[in-house]
């Protein structure tokens, strides 16, 4: 079996990491004379490796994320009394094993989405299944949906292993069909005891206002809280601090 016949009887075995590699494992081999368990191990992590690259790919356009966060890539200086020991604490994702929350509340443009994108895409690599939400334009999606899709959503909220909802509140006050979908998203994950990451720019105190309804808002945070790490986001805002960059750097016109 010449090379070319190799990399088809792979492909066609679905060892696609393997048929990609193997001739450059070949002359590898040949030219620093390996043992043959040596480059066949080689190749194994080979499609070892391009199949957990691909699942984790497909776990993130199922995630619905729409940029792959870092918490590396937060300039930490600019806001200096941001919860940072907290935030990596949570990138450690203990908090989802243990079906716990994390509500991050603070002021606009001071990095609380940056932070639960970063948290949902380190669940998505760990082999988490994920979800990620822009709460208001979501919730405002169920309200319009008939009754068989509002279920389908409904399952796809309260499954995965991490929800995150961001932005919550938004725009102050939401539908009475959204309310009661974040009722029940909160009050069925949490019987599961599966995590769900929260941003807002409300403090909790106000949350029955915009739920219009306090009991309603004293029984989603009862949940909530529960087991849940609490952080708050004071400081400047990052976009306003790009937007001055760019400014600075624009040609005046002629």
């Amino acid at each position: 079996m010449n090379m070319a016949e190799m990399e088809r009887a792979l492909r066609e075995l679905r060892l696609s990491g393997m048929a990609q590699t193997l001739a450059t494992r070949a002359m590898q081999a040949q030219a620093a004379q390996q043992p043959f368990l040596e480059t066949f191990a080689a190749m194994v992590q080979d499609e070892l490796d391009r199949r957990r690259s691909r699942l984790i790919e497909r776990r993130y356009k199922r995630s619905g994320l729409d940029e792959k966060a870092s918490l590396a890539d937060l300039d930490w200086r600019f806001n200096p009394k941001l919860p940072r020991a907290a935030c990596f604490e949570l990138h450690t994702l203990k908090f989802i094993a243990e079906g716990a929350n994390a509500l991050i509340v603070g002021k606009p443009g001071t990095g609380k989405s940056h932070v639960a994108k970063a948290l949902a895409h380190q669940g998505v690599c760990q082999g988490y299944d994920v979800r990620y939400l822009e709460a208001d334009a979501q919730f405002a999606r169920y309200a319009l949906a008939g009754a068989a899709e509002r279920a389908e959503l409904l399952k796809g909220w309260v499954e995965p292993d991490l929800l995150v909802l961001d932005d919550l509140f938004l725009a102050r006050r939401i539908s009475p069909e959204a309310a009661e979908v974040l009722q029940a998203i909160v009050h069925q994950r949490y019987k599961r005891h599966r995590a769900i990451v929260i941003t807002s720019n409300r403090v909790v105190q106000d949350w029955g206002k915009y739920l219009a309804d306090a009991t309603m808002a004293t029984t989603i945070l009862d949940r909530l809280m529960h087991r849940c790490t609490m952080l708050e986001f004071e400081g400047r805002s990052y976009r306003l601090k790009e937007a001055a960059a760019r400014l600075a750097i624009s040609p005046e016109p002629s």
